[in-house]
């Protein structure tokens, strides 16, 4: 589906050969629900310093003080660049060592992912890299390096954070914020109406997003003795961090097994 400059949408049919890179972009997470698994999933920063950056880049354009010469010059660097990369095959010898954190969802996708990530960085390297010649075939290759890998490591985090999240990744920048305020307040607990008049969200937003923190375990409904209303509680103010922590300790483990390491494939 396409939609033009006046809104317009219609059904482009396109036949692409060879491998290709597909992205999408929605405000709706359900629309891809599917594919997530099969995907890179990013989401956008939605906190208050990137909105300052963004609001001070408008008013720097708006002000006339945007070099947009230098812009052109360096999406034309970058053009250039992809243009002088050649096909040439890439061999990781330390692919038998690399593991995803056990927290992955659909590890057998998402470990193909890992494993290519780190292919298409020596791929983008490939004139930093020495190329070897397969004695049995005559095929030219380069290899991955440890270099490569941490890179990758650097990528990929943010990804296999989400990629282990029970949460939508709104709901989850929700629970985020949420945290926050708390913490600022010094306090645990919250009512709906407190936190849609302070973090200002919608009514039939904010229930949305309690219902799933409701459901997946991460906040809990506590009835005031006194007043008999009822408030919220979160649960684990510190799992998204211990959370992160796992997987950058799962990633890092890897990293200590191959720098050590130097396995050698025989290709002859």
């Amino acid at each position: 589906m396409h939609k033009d400059s006046k809104g317009t949408t219609k059904t482009i049919h396109l036949t692409v050969e060879g491998p290709v890179s597909v992205a999408g972009c929605t405000t709706r997470e359900s629309v891809y629900e599917d594919n997530s698994n099969r995907s890179f999933l990013l989401y956008i920063d939605e906190s208050e310093i990137q909105d300052k950056k963004i609001m001070d880049y408008q008013r720097t354009i708006s002000a006339g003080k945007v070099n947009e010469a230098a812009q052109l010059q360096a999406v034309a660097i970058l053009q250039n660049t992809q243009r002088v990369l050649k096909p040439i095959k890439v061999i990781n010898p330390f692919a038998e060592y690399l593991e995803l954190p056990q927290s992955v969802f659909k590890p057998r996708r998402t470990n193909s992912h890992y494993l290519q990530l780190i292919e298409a960085i020596t791929f983008y390297h490939q004139y930093q890299r020495e190329e070897k010649v397969n004695e049995a075939t005559g095929e030219v290759y380069i290899e991955t390096t440890t270099q490569d890998i941490q890179e990758a490591n650097k990528l990929i985090t943010e990804v296999l954070l989400r990629k282990s999240d029970t949460l939508s990744g709104a709901a989850r920048n929700h629970l985020e914020k949420l945290k926050l305020y708390l913490q600022e307040k010094k306090q645990i607990r919250f009512t709906n109406a407190e936190i849609r008049r302070n973090l200002r969200i919608k009514e039939s937003t904010l229930r949305g997003y309690h219902n799933q923190l409701l459901l997946e375990g991460y906040i809990k409904r506590i009835k005031d003795a006194k007043t008999k209303s009822y408030c919220f509680e979160i649960i684990d103010m510190g799992e998204y961090t211990t959370l992160k922590s796992q997987i950058d300790k799962s990633l890092n483990s890897c990293l200590e097994q191959i720098q050590p390491a130097t396995p050698q494939v025989d290709r002859k």
